[in-house]
């Protein structure tokens, strides 16, 4: 077996372990990006290999590979490449205001370093700190949120233990805070931070709402308990252009880049589901469903009169007397 194929089997192997429910063959071949043959003999080389790795039907019928021994153990190394790149993300977080996560992160990070052999580590570190030296992170400039670290404890404690919060809370027209029960479902992170979460005493308590996170002034754990809906995070925030989204807001979205600004807009995902017409004049579409057209107003002020709105009639209307063509660069 040549060295690039052993290195990709433990991969795999690696990647089996770290689930535990295990891969199935349409994952392997997604993960890795090979054709079904090649995932098929990947997995047999596998079980050939290591007698740990057993093979079962789920409750769907598809069978999944799972690693049940310790074998992979003493072949599974650390690069100097993975250490920068923790040290990268620590750092990012903390650049974003997340400052709970870049201690996790971190702390993360000094787990793995004390379960290294120390000539292992000796050798890693210098590595490490040249690659970070030569991959300066350039922060986001402009504001951010002031959130504190109790708040995030306090959060994160609620979502998993499934506990009712009660918050005070100041939203856009309230003069003051006020007190709110929240089922906690989540967080997003943005240019602001999002709970994400239901009201249970209120007239729809089924809706699913966002909150500010720096509007909270307080939040306590109850001594209730709710149990969590069927509610999938990602595929609620793909309902949005940004973070924040409201249930009458979503609607369906294009735009039209002119022909000097096309070859830019191609080299930007403006939302994960989008759709990309060219079109005979150089001019590029984009059509997506998604919510936040305050956020898109502004967004789409950077490129000035290089972007028309096409639908719907409410966003088009909240740009088109802002538009102009006296920028010197687009986003």
């Amino acid at each position: 077996m040549s060295f690039a194929k052993a290195e990709l089997l433990i991969d795999l192997a690696t990647t089996m372990a770290a689930t535990r429910e295990g891969l199935t063959l349409d994952q392997v071949r997604e993960k890795f990006g090979v054709s079904l043959r090649t995932a098929q003999r990947m997995l047999h080389t596998l079980e050939a290999q290591f007698p740990d790795v057993v093979s079962a039907l789920d409750e769907d019928g598809r069978k999944r590979w799972r690693f049940d021994g310790g074998q992979l153990r003493p072949l599974i190394s650390v690069s100097a490449e993975e250490l920068a790149a923790l040290a990268l993300g620590s750092e990012g977080l903390r650049n974003a205001g997340l400052m709970q996560e870049a201690s996790k992160l971190e702390q993360l990070t000094a787990k793995l370093k004390a379960l290294l052999p120390k000539d292992r580590l000796a050798r890693l570190e210098p590595d490490s700190e040249a690659l970070l030296e030569a991959q300066g992170f350039v922060a986001r400039p402009g504001p951010r949120s002031k959130i504190s670290s109790e708040l995030s404890d306090t959060i994160s404690q609620a979502i998993k233990a499934s506990c009712l919060l009660s918050i005070d809370y100041r939203s856009w027209s309230d003069s003051q805070p006020r007190q709110r029960k929240i089922a906690p479902l989540g967080l997003l992170s943005g240019p602001r931070r999002y709970l994400v979460g239901q009201e249970p005493d209120s007239a729809r308590p089924e809706v699913v709402k966002t909150y500010r996170m720096e509007a909270i002034t307080n939040a306590r754990l109850t001594s209730e308990f709710f149990e969590r809906p069927e509610f999938d995070i990602k595929t609620f925030a793909q309902r949005s252009f940004g973070v924040y989204q409201r249930e009458n807001d979503i609607d369906d979205i294009r735009w039209r880049f002119s022909p000097a600004a096309s070859a830019q807009a191609r080299t930007v995902q403006f939302h994960p589901l989008q759709v990309e017409t060219e079109l005979p004049d150089g001019s590029l579409e984009i059509h997506f469903r998604a919510g936040g057209q305050l956020e898109m107003a502004w967004y789409l002020y950077q490129w000035g009169n290089n972007v028309e709105v096409l639908s719907p009639m409410r966003l088009k209307e909240l740009v088109h007397e802002f538009r102009r063509g006296d920028f010197p660069a687009m986003p």
